[in-house]
């Protein structure tokens, strides 16, 4: 089962940072801003350096009292309760990280086309930021552990760069000659020097991707405020010395001008030759690399936040069971980065494109800018709120001089908008209001918290098998939790066993599920602890408090007809309130670590079956047809012949009952009348351990789904079926095959499981191809 772990430290925390700043905007804007207002070039970048930090220091108190994903937003939504206010905030914060991601590729796009790709090759600009883009996704959807080691590698490898080229610089003309020439270039343009703290502001907001990660951080109340602070002042330093670089360039104004965002390779080939401008190239390309690594970690994160609180698709928040990471939400980011390169690059780029729109480079910058900087003012608004609700709150780390310097940091943000390249703040703005009309249209989802409670806390582990039953009730089961559990709920004892969870709708079946449960938990592990639960429905609406009792109950209920039964392993009741019951399976099981889910066979409510298979984290069991009688020893399965991820962790699970003494039967049925497709018998039964024993049966049925059950009932005891791939075409439940092999066992009297996988992107593809497949199977056969 996925389990959220802190994986990152200071260092990653401070690469984070770190990384990026130093992007796009020291080796790319640099040129531009010394080509408009020389030396006082600087002037704009300690200026955007200084408004930065005024809110980076709201950040810093924020982050010191709230430890999770989400920076900017999170810290709105718990001051906030205006939820059109709070939608707006998250929007525009992942919309500003995935367009500043999108600033930085398409400018290491731009350095591609002027110095890695040769001239005259028909690549269209754009293409190698979006390539990028995709890498990048993929890279943060592995793991933030390997993402952050990758950051930190980057990082340190561009910083080195930078300290080349600025040596260079000095050793060119000499330090005394280098500073002279500093001194004696600047401008008296009070405009030109805002502009370009306006514009350069973007690579300053590196510690906001900080904040926004601090859910992986270690230590994030002592860490991120660290971080914060000490890459800001770094970044600032190193800005300085670059502008001294390139003022002291021998390379002509306007040929720095014209070069705009790769100025910085010209000025490094006149200082170093040409390993200084390759250098330089290497260095740039890194440093947008990095920087967009950790806007889309931020981004990510962001989403994720947005998806528990039901301001996004709830399945941004759901952690990908293999990687750990919220993975669709890194599929969005992703998405939005390419469709921003592809818009602002290729469609309109700022010369030529389609139709009389130009936008290009500026104009993303703009756009990117005006998203971060309004949530900024959002937050340092926050802050003030925040201080006066709740005064007595521990504040590890507080900001001096509050309200004054949160106001400040307020009006510089404002000011600085009104600087930005015009044509970025209308698409900005147009963008930021469609997103929330189509918010208000959609009402959003519940929050999580407010989709399920739990109406019974859980009792300590029963074991009732070759032993006296012990059972806690009365006071020590509440809805906080029991005595003798952990701060998260569950039993201190389990520890890291196999986990089953049995979701039970009807109480007299519980004992046949839960027995079921314990013998498939003992085939697969040792000491395995099952997890037993009754999810009562609440319509929407209705106060909790009106189904609280009823809850009770069955929870009561639920005990009471288990503790007669003789189970073979330790388990838990508990009891939960729900307005969506398929949501309530799927978070117990991600918030408990559970391995694997057994439940019934729907005879109702089919959406919350689908909703299980579809979106569980972990291994699902479907069951029919078992009574009593079955469950004294699991001595023949029967399964069938197939392919694909669900029918192989079957397979898994069927060796393991093998190894426990049962007999397997392979079945491969010959649809003679066309019902169903036969499939390579040879596969599954290579798929067993060498070691067990398994017989095959070749047969011949009018369909797939009575050669099945027919064989199971002669051999006797169960049939195992993988879920099937069929249900796009009609209102499946789990698959044409396996509705149909439950309808004719119900006839036969034969017990049937069926096995679902967690299903991820190429899951559903495959489920989307897999009638085309059949179908042209079919076609060569005949």
């Amino acid at each position: 089962m996925a389990e959220h772990t802190r994986t990152l430290g200071f260092r990653v925390a401070f690469a984070l940072g770190l990384g990026t700043m130093i992007a796009a905007g020291i080796f790319s804007l640099s040129g531009t801003a010394v080509a408009v207002v020389g030396s006082s070039a600087v002037i704009s970048f300690v200026l955007a350096a200084v408004i930065a930090g005024i809110t980076a220091a709201s950040y810093s108190e924020f982050a010191s009292i709230y430890s999770e994903n989400g920076g900017g937003y999170l810290f709105s939504s718990r001051t906030f309760e205006n939820d059109k206010l709070l939608f707006a905030v998250g929007a525009s914060l992942f919309m500003g990280y995935c367009a500043t991601t999108a600033f930085y590729l398409a400018t290491m796009g731009e350095w591609f086309h002027q110095f890695i790709i040769p001239h005259g090759v028909p690549i269209p600009h754009g293409a190698v930021a979006i390539t990028a883009a995709v890498l990048l996704g993929y890279l943060n959807a592995q793991g933030t552990e390997e993402s952050g080691t990758f950051q930190v590698l980057v990082t340190a490898a561009k910083v080195a760069v930078l300290l080349v080229f600025i040596a260079g610089a000095f050793a060119f003309e000499g330090p005394t000659q280098a500073v002279g020439t500093f001194a004696g270039e600047f401008k008296t343009n009070a405009g030109g020097i805002v502009q370009i703290a306006a514009v350069a502001f973007i690579t300053f907001f590196g510690f906001s991707a900080i904040a926004a990660s601090a859910g992986e951080i270690i230590e994030p109340r002592r860490v991120v405020p660290k971080a914060i602070g000490a890459s800001i002042l770094t970044v600032t330093i190193l800005y300085i010395f670059v502008i001294v670089a390139m003022v002291n360039s021998p390379i002509p104004a306007e040929v720095v001008a014209r070069q705009g965002e790769t100025a910085m390779g010209e000025v490094a080939a006149a200082f170093l030759g040409s390993f200084g401008k390759w250098l330089i190239v290497a260095g740039a390309i890194f440093s947008m690399v990095s920087a967009s690594n950790a806007s889309i970690l931020a981004a990510s994160g962001i989403g994720s936040l947005m998806g528990r609180q039901g301001q996004a698709p709830r399945r941004f928040s759901r952690v990908h069971p293999e990687y750990g990471t919220p993975f669709w939400s890194v599929v969005s980011v992703t998405g939005t980065i390419s469709a921003l390169i592809l818009v602002f690059m290729s469609l309109f780029p700022a010369e030529g494109g389609l139709g009389v729109l130009n936008l290009g480079l500026d104009a993303l910058t703009g756009f990117a800018n005006l998203n971060l900087l309004g949530p900024l003012a959002v937050v340092n608004v926050a802050l003030i709120l925040s201080r006066r609700r709740y005064p007595d709150m521990d504040r590890p780390l507080e900001v001096p001089f509050s309200p004054w310097v949160p106001i400040l940091g307020i009006v510089a943000n404002v000011a600085l908008i009104t600087n930005l390249p015009p044509k970025g703040i209308v698409i900005g703005v147009a963008i930021e209001l469609a997103l929330v009309a189509a918010y208000l249209a959609w009402g959003g989802a519940p929050d999580v918290a407010e989709l399920t409670k739990e109406a019974v806390g859980r009792h300590q582990p029963v074991r009732t098998s070759g032993g006296e039953t012990v059972n806690r009730t009365g006071a020590d089961r509440t809805a906080g939790g029991v005595e003798g559990t952990s701060e998260t709920g569950t039993p201190a004892e389990s520890g890291d066993r196999f986990r089953v969870l049995v979701p039970v709708a009807r109480i007299d079946r519980a004992p046949v599920h839960v027995r079921l449960a314990a013998t498939l938990a003992n085939a697969r592990a040792e000491n395995p602890m099952l997890q037993v639960v009754n999810v009562t429905h609440i319509p929407d609406q209705t106060p909790y408090e009106m189904v609280q009792d009823d809850a009770e109950k069955r929870a009561d209920r639920l005990v009471e007809r288990l503790e007669s039964v003789d189970v073979d392993a330790e388990y838990t009741v508990e009891g939960h309130i729900s307005r969506d019951i398929g949501f309530d399976i799927n978070q117990t099981a991600r918030d408990d670590g559970v391995d694997l889910v057994l439940m019934g066979y729907p005879e109702e409510h089919y959406e919350v079956t689908e909703t299980v298979e579809y979106d569980a984290p972990c291994d699902v069991l479907f069951t029919q047809g078992f009574e009593t009688e079955d469950l004294d020893g699991l001595d023949v399965v029967t399964i069938g012949a197939g392919g694909g991820p669900h029918h192989d962790s079957m397979v898994s699970l069927v060796s393991s009952l093998g190894k426990s003494g049962a007999a397997i039967h392979v079945v491969n049925v010959n649809p003679a009348g066309g019902g169903g497709t036969p499939e390579n018998i040879r596969r599954t039964l290579d798929a067993f351990p060498d070691d067990l024993s398994v017989e095959a049966h070749e047969v011949e049925a009018d369909t797939v789904a009575e050669g099945l059950v027919t064989t199971a009932a002669e051999n006797g005891g169960p049939l195992f079926i993988g879920a099937s791939r069929t249900r796009l075409l009609r209102r499946w439940v789990l698959g044409s095959t396996p509705d149909r092999v439950i309808d004719r066992a119900d006839d036969l009297g034969v017990p049937v499981v069926v096995y679902a996988k967690p299903t991820g992107l190429s899951d559903r593809l495959g489920e989307a191809l897999f009638p085309v497949s059949r179908y042209i199977r079919s076609a060569f056969r005949k």
